[in-house]
């Protein structure tokens, strides 16, 4: 019988030996148990601090960039010059060359704080720019998506996520086809930094034109703004929205649908 070997750990996390024990154990047995890895993030402006986040310390250029479009900071992206990340004994710090004409100082005046893994509006310090709601991307027009094809990315979503799968800790975010076909997943302990990724990752790359986007969280508004500026035709997500989320989504003609009982598809 041939063997293939250890398996190689998911990047973003770490094996921590743990004691296993409850019902039915005489003696507490020991385990490996694969932990997410946390670290703060410090996204800066052309060596000036902008905001920092606590993350999974994966794919953080997608991270800098993904969360200076969809905050509004940096409206054009293709405007950015470069993209240096570099560890600290701290944590990341992630820098962004970025031309002075091409930055909104309005947005940047109101992210000047930090922000936690779990929360989209930490460092937001007025309403109205907690409220903002960023320009779309110029992608195709917004096409139907079938329940068929979401059932389809459903399904098969967990089978793209190799960190949760060996941590249970982390989120998911998810460019999929017109078909369902799942293109790109990005994972994070953050919902919002799993999808700022993702957002830097379409920003960057190729990818199926049109398509809907999938995140294994709940959704909240904030999340429907990040999602907005993919120029998706969907916004889709295993557990339920807020009802703030479902009207800032009316209000921005954003279609969304969820996993529901029984495999049935809630719009």
């Amino acid at each position: 019988m041939s063997s293939s070997g250890p398996r190689e750990a998911p990047a973003g996390m770490r094996e921590l030996q743990v004691q296993l024990q409850g019902p039915g154990r005489q003696e507490p047995a020991s385990m490996v148990w694969g932990v997410a890895e946390e670290a703060a993030v410090e996204i800066d402006l052309n060596g000036e601090p902008l905001a920092v986040t606590m993350a999974s310390p994966t794919c953080l250029p997608e991270l800098a960039v993904g969360f200076v479009f969809t905050e509004g900071v940096v409206p054009r992206p293709a405007e950015i010059l470069s993209v240096q990340p570099r560890q600290t004994l701290d944590g990341w710090i992630v820098d962004l060359q970025v031309p002075a004409h091409a930055i909104d100082q309005s947005a940047r005046r109101g992210r000047l704080l930090e922000g936690r893994a779990g929360c989209g509006l930490c460092g937001v310090d007025t309403l109205s720019a907690a409220m903002r709601r960023p320009p779309a991307r110029g992608r195709a027009e917004r096409v139907v998506v079938t329940d068929a094809a979401l059932q389809k990315a459903f399904s098969s979503l967990s089978m793209h996520q190799p960190l949760n799968a060996a941590t249970r800790s982390v989120h998911a975010a998810a460019w999929c086809a017109i078909d369902g076909e799942i293109a790109h997943v990005c994972e994070d302990l953050g919902r919002h930094n799993a999808l700022d990724k993702l957002v830097g990752w379409l920003l960057g790359n190729e990818a199926p034109d049109p398509g809907f986007v999938l995140l294994s969280s709940r959704v909240s508004y904030e999340l429907v703004c990040k999602a907005a500026a993919t120029g998706a035709s969907l916004l889709a997500a295993v557990s339920a929205p807020t009802t703030l989320a479902v009207e800032l989504a009316h209000r921005a003609g954003l279609p969304m649908a969820f996993n529901g009982p029984d495999r049935g598809i809630a719009r």
